[in-house]
């Protein structure tokens, strides 16, 4: 078993969510080498744990191992996006229903709190935090959801969603549109979230295309 750091968490643990943030927020690109020996010296780390860790991320969607050589940080191809995209419409819809329906107090802070940090980091153009919150706005929906079966569905591919995010450019436009949705779920207006979710997913497939096609481009 890896050890545990100072705070008690598992190395393995710790490392599989530097490399997550690193490969979702464009830290590590897409193609890029994922080289144990120099990632255990980077973390300060053995190397038991990034071997854990990338497994880990092979799982999750987004490393691709490679056998005899390099793990390498997953290169998304339009048809991923296109696959995912149908995919993640039909779940996410229900679950932003379900979470209007079944939210609390506590629940509709904790996204309002999400929200509110990613509009101030957008007003700034502070990229990361804006992108973290806005994953966060989403993931926290499908706590409140209250349904465990589409918890377990989400899980999934909650990497490869944060990933999507990480493709939006436009941080004040994405914080408008979850300001909508919010206002929706308060109102627990459910017809109104079975619209406003497509389009929301829509312009968020759109920024991931047209990333990728412009990386396809330059090379």
């Amino acid at each position: 078993m890896t050890g545990a750091g100072a705070t008690g968490e598992l190395e393995s643990v710790r490392v599989t969510r530097i490399l997550r943030d690193d490969i979702v927020l464009g830290r590590r690109a897409p193609g890029s080498r994922l080289v144990e020996r120099d990632i255990a010296a980077e973390l300060n780390v053995s190397r038991l744990p990034v071997r854990e860790a990338i497994k880990s991320l092979v799982g999750e969607g987004v490393v691709v191992a490679r056998p005899r050589t390099w793990a390498v940080v997953r290169e998304f191809t339009l048809r991923d996006i296109q696959d995912f995209a149908e995919v993640r419409e039909a779940i996410e819809t229900l679950i932003f229903v379900f979470a209007a329906e079944r939210h609390d107090d506590a629940g509709i802070a904790r996204m309002r709190d999400a929200y509110e940090r990613e509009l101030a980091a957008a007003m700034i153009d502070d990229t990361e935090t804006a992108r973290i919150a806005a994953g966060q706005f989403h993931e926290f929906a499908g706590n409140i959801a209250g349904n465990e079966m589409l918890s377990e569905l989400i899980s999934v591919f909650l990497t490869r969603l944060q990933w999507l995010f990480g493709q939006h450019d436009d941080l004040l436009a994405m914080a408008e549109e979850h300001r909508i949705i919010l206002e929706a779920m308060e109102a627990r207006d459910a017809e109104a979230l079975r619209v406003l979710i497509p389009k929301h997913l829509a312009s968020g497939r759109l920024a991931a295309e047209l990333r990728l096609s412009a990386e396809t481009a330059a090379r």
